[in-house]
Order: C-alpha cells, then sequence, then structure tokens
C-alpha cells in the first residue's frame, strides 16, 4: 500500500496523534479506523431504508408513517431531557 501526504493544521495533527497514542495505535491506523467508521451519505440512506423496513416488518406490521417518526422524535426527546417516566401534568 502507497502512503500519501494530507495536509492539516498543525492543531488537527497534534490531536490526532494523541487520540492515537491514547488508543496505542498509529495516526495511519487511526486515521484508517476514522474513515472505515464514518458511514458516506448513501450509506446512511441505505441503513435508514433497511432499519426502516425491518421495523415495519417486525414491529409495525404496516408501512412507517410520518406520525411514527414524530413520536419517536418525541420520545428521544423526553429519553435526552431525562423527562421520560416523569408524570406529566
Amino acid at each position: 500500500m502507497a502512503d500519501t501526504t494530507i495536509k492539516v493544521d498543525p492543531a488537527v495533527r497534534d490531536r490526532l496523534q494523541e487520540l492515537a497514542r491514547d488508543r496505542g495505535i498509529t495516526m495511519r491506523d487511526l486515521l484508517a479506523e476514522l474513515a472505515d467508521a464514518t458511514p458516506t451519505k448513501e450509506e446512511l440512506a441505505q441503513r435508514y431504508e433497511e432499519t426502516k423496513a425491518y421495523v415495519e416488518e417486525h414491529f409495525l406490521g404496516r408501512p412507517y408513517t410520518e406520525e411514527d417518526e414524530k413520536a419517536g422524535e418525541a420520545l428521544w426527546t423526553g429519553i435526552v431531557s431525562g423527562r421520560l417516566g416523569e408524570v406529566q401534568e
């Protein structure tokens, strides 16, 4: 595998070196891990469609709707805010 140079600000380089050192790996391996773990827009869209199809088949038994999405967002907001399970008056 041929090496190449990526030009970044010194602060970014230093941060990448620190992250790699903390993990006990090289900066080369860190960048490879970051690239592998970061999905593209197309990959995210594919995951969304696959997840939606799974939820429709295994949980809803019907098409996923805009109302389902709004309910999910409200549930997530409640979880993040710590209000989930509180009595709402």
